[in-house]
């Protein structure tokens, strides 16, 4: 729109319209021409054409400051009620993607029911970089979206001030926000009143080609809640010849960064490997040299209560694996037609009236995920159930043989192995229905134990089949009751309503006449850990040259008291918790570490023993159905191994500052590693 010389420029003060605040009303001929006093781009200024279309170019106009853009959605949306209609603008694709060849174009239009509220009148560009980078952390979004066309299109018309960020830029951004992120972190385990467990998981890319290592550090914080924040996601060598001495260093290492290695207590790896023993025994006599560990690094490593279950689970499967193909080729072949499971459901029907078939427990065929040993019980479990049913249609379909069906003797043998599983998964039901989120250490010993009874009863079974299957089982249990039954009975006679009693409940049956000297050695291990604890109360630091609180005058006459309390052979905290009653177990809703909370005073120096006994990670996971597999969709083979770290780890720690509901289909092991490059 071309303007001649003999232009006149119009006064606009008649002009009601806000917008002519901002343009200038030129006169060229017959036409009346608009133009910006920020961009000087020209418009119709005919006073037939209204100002809409000028108040939509103030909106998206990039030299127009973000004040004056609020102060007339305001006043326009005082001449209006009801939601403001804002204009789309009219980018592109093909303006955002030349070299592409999409060439659908967004017309001008006007976005529906957009209601806006002005609170807000400067626009902060680096809060909304740090908001779009934190989306990304949080719910596992690709860093490369920034640089897809429909992203770009969708910024520009909700705001046009906001510069778009390139790939490199939204990725210095979430390290940012992973370094600030991290300070927090550190804040808080230097506060810690007590000590860390480490959990230990390896991680493998979908083609496992890179591997990775996640620890992750669980506590109790000064108000007796239970935390967990995973520290590192490091990338390590699979080709590792000395694959022990190398994660044994990069742990020292990372908990050296982190300034925790003083204050480790145990560590819990996700597998019974000869490789990780090894590094436990390395990294335990790094910290015993410098007397960093309890009772002798007694409690330090802790295996895994889901893995110990899922490799029992899985011999079990083992030995029935010829059974378990028949039984899902038996489900396939009656599903995969409507006539065959016609017949088959009018079986199941007929023995429900002849009492064959319980009616109120019948459930529907499934198939089973054969990564997840818990689904595979399901399908035996309704198989079973549905065990009639089969042997009538083998006798009714000829198609239906004994290549697939199973045999008198499948049958039996499926029921015995399902009463293995059935075992194992109400057991993992039980860590994962705990009302915690991350439970604590005390739940385990009696669920542990009633395993180790159950073993021993199918050890003797008069059926060999039976009988050489525990024994197997047995034997992989108790590497793992070697290594973890102490820490799990003093877990539980930490728990008010249990004490000794439980351990005196159970060991009898498990160790029959060497049950006083296996008890005796739990009680001399709970004294001494007792004793480690005092000597580093602070009632005794105020002994030494450290005193709790500088500005105290009376911390002399605290340790006047501890002193003299031992020399009179006053009853310590350990013999007054064990001497009293126990807590009633019939109290709903109880909580051992709200307990520990309220009697902290009356104990002090047993409270700081409970708040690291129970928060040892005795199981990471409710019931373990294998390697942790990275999304192959949201590969990390094209970010650098310090990104997939900040991205892991600032996920984790946002998510658990309460950010987004941890019980969203989002949650943080959903999540656990879905970040991409492309």
């Amino acid at each position: 729109m071309e303007i001649s010389d003999e232009a006149v420029i119009v006064d606009s003060s008649r002009l009601k319209s806000v917008v002519w605040k901002d343009f200038d009303r030129i006169k060229n001929g017959d036409t009346c021409v608009a133009v910006c006093r920020h961009c000087k781009k020209k418009l119709s200024g005919s006073s037939t054409s209204g100002t809409s279309h000028l108040r939509n170019h103030l909106i998206r106009c990039r030299r127009r400051s973000n004040h004056d853009i609020a102060q007339l959605l305001a006043t326009k949306g005082k001449k209006k009620e009801g939601p403001i209609p804002l204009a789309i603008a009219n980018f592109s694709f093909d303006q955002e993607q030349q070299r592409g060849s999409t060439t659908g174009k967004f017309e001008q239009g006007h976005a529906k029911d957009v209601a806006i509220n002005i609170r807000n009148t400067y626009f902060d560009h680096k809060r909304s970089r740090f908001d779009l980078a934190r989306m990304i952390i949080l719910h596992g979004y690709p860093l490369a979206m920034v640089e897809h066309v429909g992203f770009k299109i969708f910024v520009r018309n909700l705001q046009p001030l906001f510069e778009l960020v390139t790939f490199d830029g939204v990725e210095a951004d979430c390290k940012e926000i992973y370094l600030i992120e991290k300070q927090k972190v550190c804040d808080l385990l230097d506060k810690l009143p007590g000590k860390i467990s480490l959990a230990v998981d390896m991680w493998v890319a979908p083609k496992g080609d890179a591997r990775y290592l996640c620890l992750t550090a669980h506590c109790i914080d000064d108000t007796w809640q239970l935390k967990k924040k995973i520290l590192n996601f490091i990338t390590v060598d699979p080709s590792s010849t000395e694959e022990h001495a190398l994660l044994s260093e990069v742990i020292m290492t990372c908990l050296r960064d982190w300034d925790i290695d003083r204050k480790l207590f145990s560590m819990t790896f996700d597998s019974c490997s000869p490789v990780y023993d090894n590094v436990a025994c390395r990294i335990r006599d790094i910290l015993s040299q410098n007397r960093f560990l309890l009772c002798n690094g007694q409690l330090f490593e802790v295996g895994c209560a889901a893995n110990v279950i899922k490799v029992m689970a899985q011999d079990a499967l083992d030995a029935l694996t010829d059974v378990t193909r028949k039984i899902r080729a038996s489900i396939k072949y009656v599903t995969s037609s409507q006539s065959t499971q016609t017949k088959f459901n009018e079986m199941v029907d007929q023995l429900v009236v002849s009492g064959g078939v319980n009616s109120s427990n019948e459930k529907c065929l499934c198939l089973d995920d054969p990564v997840r040993w818990n689904s595979t019980y399901i399908m035996l479990n309704i198989a079973l159930e549905h065990k009639d049913a089969f042997v009538l249609l083998q006798q009714h379909d000829p198609f239906y043989t004994n290549a697939i069906c199973p045999s008198a003797i499948d049958w039996e043998r499926a029921s015995a192995i399902t009463c293995f599983l059935k075992l194992f998964v109400e057991v993992s039901n039980v860590f994962a229905g705990n009302k915690q989120q991350n439970p604590t250490a005390n739940i385990y010993f009696p669920e542990i134990c009633d395993i180790h009874l159950q073993l021993i009863e199918w050890c003797q079974n008069p059926d060999d089949y039976i009988s050489s299957l525990a024994s197997k089982m047995k034997s992989k249990f108790n590497e793992y009751w070697k290594k973890c039954s102490l820490a799990l009975a003093i877990a539980a006679i930490l728990d008010p309503r249990f004490k000794m009693k439980l351990v005196e409940y159970y060991y009898p049956q498990i160790y029959g006449g060497n049950a006083t000297e296996c008890i005796d050695i739990v009680s001399n291990c709970m004294k001494e850990l007792y004793n480690g604890h005092d000597i580093y109360s602070p009632l005794a630091a105020a002994g030494s040259h450290t005193q709790v609180n500088n500005n105290d005058r009376l911390t002399g006459f605290d340790r006047f008291l501890h002193e003299t309390s031992q020399s009179q052979n006053i009853k310590s905290d350990l013999d007054k918790y064990l001497e009293e009653p126990l807590f009633p177990r019939s109290v709903d809703d109880f909580s051992i570490l709200n307990w520990w909370k309220v009697h902290a005073p009356r104990y002090p120096i047993l409270s700081m023993m409970a708040r690291n006994i129970l928060g040892i990670p005795m199981s990471k996971v409710a019931i373990d159905t294998g390697d942790r597999v990275l999304d192959h969709f949201r590969s990390t083979t094209a970010l650098g191994s310090d990104t997939v770290q900040a991205l892991m780890c600032a996920h984790d720690w946002m998510w658990n500052n309460g950010l987004e509901d941890s019980k969203s289909s989002s949650s943080p092991s959903a999540m656990a590693l879905c970040y991409d490059a492309n």
